[in-house]
Order: structure tokens, then sequence, then C-alpha cells
């Protein structure tokens, strides 16, 4: 593996976090980091969210070292540092969500390579939620599965359900998958959304932090969806939503704000899946470990006793 750039300056995290650059299968570049930590109780494998990059967890990455776990994560393909698919850059994109699978994979070889301690436990946000629900089904090598805001469904309104699907699927067939989403463009959220009407998160100094590492480094940011992604999330939830429970022991964590994913998916899942867990988070958006200092307390602590629990 190939040293890759990390901006340690911007990420808050612990000493000792490094990137390096990987190959999937298919030949897409990725970005994977790391913070190890000393004597580590084990290593938790972080699947992000859309837009999302390595430095937006170094404060969990820091968190979470001081309760004694390292952390690895990646830019998934179209985002931070990793190949970017269309010839605009701000565009979230992807060929087809099933390639997501490939990232997982060399993440997972790369943390083998890198000896990182066992055991390991998934840790997946949002988008990285579906892809994180993908990969345990497929025998994904943790010894449990947590989620924040999963996206195992898209929160819309009912009347704009079919024309999502509609614009998607037309979009396919005359060669306009990359164009963005409606009502989506080439600004990042973060960038363009006032703290006072954002979905993400309550706390402002967190949203401060959120915004200065893109205006330091706006080569990590990323606007709205294209098409072809919108298209492709919905077919993955659908198929998601049919797809067993994975045999290992689930804890998900969501917001009572909760305005960008399809909260009663969730509650589907779980209430099907043997002995897994729905924790509720009161008051809290999208980004619980974003939120403010009590709610990332309570999160880190729910956690912990999870992870300890089935270690």
């Amino acid at each position: 593996m190939d040293t890759a750039p990390f901006f340690a300056e911007i990420a808050g995290g612990p000493d000792g976090g490094h990137a390096a650059w990987v190959r999937a299968d298919d030949g897409v570049r990725l970005r994977i980091g790391a913070w190890p930590v000393a004597d580590a109780r084990g290593t938790i494998i972080l699947f992000p969210g859309r837009t999302e990059f390595i430095e937006k967890y170094g404060r969990a990455a820091a968190d979470l070292g001081a309760r004694g776990y390292g952390m690895a994560a990646i830019d998934w393909r179209g985002q931070g540092l990793s190949d970017r698919l269309t010839g605009d850059a701000m565009t979230g994109d992807v060929g087809d969500f099933q390639d997501y699978q490939k990232d997982v994979a060399a993440l997972m070889r790369a943390a083998g390579a890198l000896d990182l301690p066992r055991p390991w436990h998934l840790l997946a946000h949002s988008m990285g939620g579906a892809i994180g629900l993908r990969a345990a089904a497929g025998g994904l090598p943790v010894a449990s599965a947590a989620f924040s805001a999963p996206m195992w469904g898209i929160r819309m309104r009912a009347a704009l359900r079919p024309l999502a699907w509609s614009l998607g699927w037309g979009s396919q067939r005359v060669g306009l998958g990359h164009k963005f989403a409606p009502s989506t463009g080439p600004k990042s959220y973060m960038l363009s959304e006032p703290f006072e009407s954002n979905d993400l998160t309550r706390d402002a100094e967190m949203h401060a932090h959120m915004v200065a590492q893109l205006t330091d480094h706006p080569e990590l940011s990323l606007g709205g969806p294209s098409l072809r992604w919108l298209f492709g999330a919905l077919q993955e939830c659908r198929r998601l939503h049919a797809l067993p429970s994975p045999d290992l022991p689930c804890l998900t964590i969501v917001g009572t704000d909760e305005r960008i994913v399809d909260v009663p998916r969730i509650k589907a899942r779980i209430a099907r899946w043997p002995g897994a867990r729905l924790e509720w988070l009161n008051g809290a958006r999208h980004e619980p470990m974003m939120d403010r200092p009590e709610t990332r307390q309570a999160v880190w602590d729910m956690l912990e006793r999870f992870w300890t629990a089935h270690s």
C-alpha cells in the first residue's frame, strides 16, 4: 500500500492517524485511513455515509481511542480523495450500487494487511448502513454490527417516490444517469445549508468544525447525488428489505428528529433481526456521532457496552 494524503490538522483525531491508497478489484483507487491504539481492545471498521470522508471521523476516533478502540475507515469510490467517477467531481455517482462491495473487500484486505487488532466491529452510518447490511449478510468478518441512522430506505414524500423511480430508470435509458438528481446540484450541503436549518446536527460548534474541514480542504467536498446513484440506492433499499438479517449481534441508533432516512424501514428490519436493539436519541438528527456533547457521550456509552458484550 502506498501512502496517501491525510489531513491530521482538520481531523481532530488521536496521534498516529494515517492513510494509504488501495485498489478495488476493478481498478478504482480508494483511500483508507486508520487510527491505531496501543493495546487496543479491538478495531472499529467504520463505513461512512454519502459525501463523507475519513477526516470527518477524527473526533470519533479520539473518543473511541480513549475507550481503547482503534478505528479504520474508507473514502468510498466517488467521494473524499478516492477516484471520482464522472467528469464533474462534485457529482455523487456510482456505476452500480453493488460496486461499493468491491470497496468493502479492499478495506477488509487492508485491515488484514495492517494487522489491525481484533475483534473487528462494524460501525456504519447512513449510506454506509446500506453497504454494511449487504456486506454483513455476505459474511463480513466482524464480531458485531452497529448502525447509525442506516439508509435502509430513503425518506421522501409518497407523491415523489414514483417520480424518483421513473426519473432514475429513464435517465439510464437516455444516457443522463450522471446528471444531478432533482433539487440537488454541485454545492456541498454542509457549505451551503446554514446551521439553523441543517438536518444533520444540533451542535453549533460541531457544525462549524465540519464546515471548516471543507473550507480548508475543498477537494474533500461533494455535491448532490446523480440520478444513477438515486436509482441504484432505491433499488438497493428495496433489495435489502427482502434480505434475511445476518447472524450477528446488532445495535441500531436513530435520532427522534431523523429527516433523511426512512425510519419505518429501520423499524421493520430490527423487528425481524433476532436479538437486535433499536435505541432512540431524543431530539437528535441524522448524525448522532456529530451531535451535542451529551448525545455523543450517550452514543459512545451504548456502543462501548455493546462491543464489550460481543467481544
